[in-house]
């Protein structure tokens, strides 16, 4: 039954309990929620193969017994059994294998089952989504059945997302997800707006970095121009009604075309990752500001913010989650405390760590996504429980704009393959000023004596750099491309900057995100006067 018709036929007060009764959990009904899965979980974890693989012998029954029998675990733990795709290893058996990108060219992809109690939860939690994304306050939502979707297809998670609400709910995507498989992104984009424009759309559903370039191309086919005219007049009636009264609004406030002239939406959902870089200018472009989803392949749909676009909850029946202090962060240690939902503080950093619900593979899995606590409660959205939002990805794992995940391997293979003279470097993610959206920041020292007539640039460089990262990494690709953003700058140091700073601070430059003040001091040494500290050549 499309969700629509159910709303029609049952009260909305109950349909609203269902999907986001949850908010008013205390931290006691919270836990003893997560405990009682937990230990479903537990005893079908315990006794297949992947399980054993990590238990041996034991056999845990609770958070307790499996925090000593299992230590923290990333995916290399389960690379072996997971990619060979083998159902008699695990829990339960899966109903699709979700994929995302791993590590660039060295390995590339990693993939995650799901089984059909999972799946089902992932549903639920969706339509909750869906539901706080038209809220004006508690219990006051409002539904349609039109999604104009820039998600990626399966079997990347954001495709399970247009899956279930095709199938399950009723809901009309556009463009149709029978259409998209081997479509290109353009492809894609042109479609779905072209029968929005036709048909009108109820929600937009779409990472962060793609909204803003889709809104961007909306807001530039909507508004003419050389090369558009002739598609515009192949559109149907009413696309052309439609535009015309768009044309109208903007001519009267004296501006160009923006998406809320052309739509107006109940609900526009993000996804992925920098999402705080686009908020404020896709608010102003479409008149609603946009509520965050999180969700990862292996941790599944975690949770969304409400109706006040402020703070994240977690949904509870996804995974049992800790929380892995910030200290603790950069540390591989597989023994390192972790927090449980009732005992984090306002105002400090985790790394959410994850064991499956409903017949899932991971125990204790590290994330890699950072948040920070925001407090405890807010009368607002009626909620007792920790309020979190994403701070980024574990320092170690540059992403950009939810597009690639560039790692120390992935930046050394670069400069190995590009045989450039790079003698010392370290990576940072950055923001431009004055569009605030995020690039990847190379600081390289090149080899004394390399440079021949100095004819090395900083544009040479990236050329080349560029040509590599392609190669090893085709999500860096499409970056560029679909994004047009530039999303890597390069800064030449003077020969022997970063022995100076070690010399003069004791420690070594961290090669992925380093902490600001290491960048601050390694800028600072770029414009001092080395005398006395040796000869160091400049560039």
């Amino acid at each position: 039954m499309k969700l629509t018709e159910r709303l029609c036929q049952e009260d909305p007060e109950k349909v609203w309990q269902e999907y986001c009764g949850f908010l008013e959990l205390d931290s006691e009904g919270y836990m003893k929620l997560q405990n009682r899965l937990l230990e479903e979980q537990l005893a079908l974890w315990s006794d297949c193969p992947l399980g054993r693989h990590f238990l041996g012998s034991k056999r845990p029954v609770d958070y307790a017994s499996l925090r000593q029998a299992v230590p923290l675990t990333t995916y290399e733990d389960y690379a072996d059994i997971l990619l060979q795709r083998r159902p008699e290893f695990l829990p339960l058996p899966p109903v699709t294998w979700i994929e995302t990108t791993w590590e660039g060219g060295k390995r590339p992809v990693k993939t995650a089952p799901y089984t059909q109690g999972m799946v089902d939860t992932f549903s639920r939690n969706g339509v909750a989504t869906m539901l706080l994304a038209s809220a004006q306050g508690w219990g006051d939502f409002s539904v349609g059945d039109k999604i104009l979707s820039g998600l990626a297809p399966m079997p990347f998670l954001t495709g399970l997302i247009g899956l279930i609400l095709d199938e399950e709910y009723g809901f009309e995507t556009m463009p149709p997800r029978s259409t998209i498989a081997t479509m290109s992104f353009s492809e894609r984009s042109k479609l779905g707006f072209k029968q929005a424009l036709n048909r009108g759309m109820d929600y937009f559903l779409s990472m962060g970095s793609i909204a803003y370039y889709l809104s961007l191309n909306l807001s530039a086919v909507a508004g003419g121009g050389s090369g558009k005219k002739k598609g515009k007049f192949s559109l149907p009636l009413p696309a052309l009604l439609r535009l015309a009264k768009a044309k109208m609004t903007a001519k009267r406030e004296g501006r160009e075309i923006l998406p809320k002239d052309l739509f107006q939406t109940k609900g526009f959902i993000c996804a992925g990752t920098d999402n705080a870089c686009y908020k404020d200018d896709l608010e102003k472009m479409w008149g609603v500001r946009p509520l965050e989803l999180f969700a990862g392949t292996e941790a599944g749909m975690v949770g969304c913010e409400t109706w006040n676009r402020k703070d994240l909850y977690f949904f509870p029946d996804t995974a049992f989650y800790e929380f892995l202090p910030e200290q603790y962060i950069r540390s591989c240690q597989k023994d390192a405390p972790t927090l449980l939902m009732n005992e984090v503080q306002p105002g400090s950093v985790y790394e959410l760590v994850v064991t499956s619900f409903k017949g899932g593979a991971f125990a204790r899995y590290r994330t890699g996504d950072v948040y920070r606590c925001t407090g405890i409660g807010n009368p607002d959205d009626h909620s007792r429980l920790p309020r979190f939002c994403f701070v980024d990805r574990v320092p170690d794992i540059i992403d950009i704009a939810g597009f690639t995940r560039i790692t120390q391997h992935s930046v050394e293979d670069v400069i190995q393959l590009s045989a450039l003279p790079i003698q010392e470097w370290s990576a940072a993610k950055e923001f431009d000023t004055a569009t605030g959206h995020p690039y990847l920041h190379l600081y390289v020292e090149i080899e004394p004596g390399s440079l021949v007539n100095r004819a090395v640039t900083v544009d040479v460089l990236r050329r080349h750099m560029e040509i590599y990262f392609n190669y090893l990494d085709n999500d860096y690709d499409n970056l560029k491309k679909i994004l047009g953003l530039e999303p890597l700058q390069i800064t030449i140091l003077r020969s022997g900057t970063f022995a100076t700073y070690q010399k003069r601070y004791g420690q070594p430059i961290v090669r992925i995100s380093p902490p600001r003040e290491q960048l601050a001091a390694l800028v600072r040494l770029q414009a001092e006067d080395w005398a006395g500290e040796g000869e160091y050549p400049a560039i």
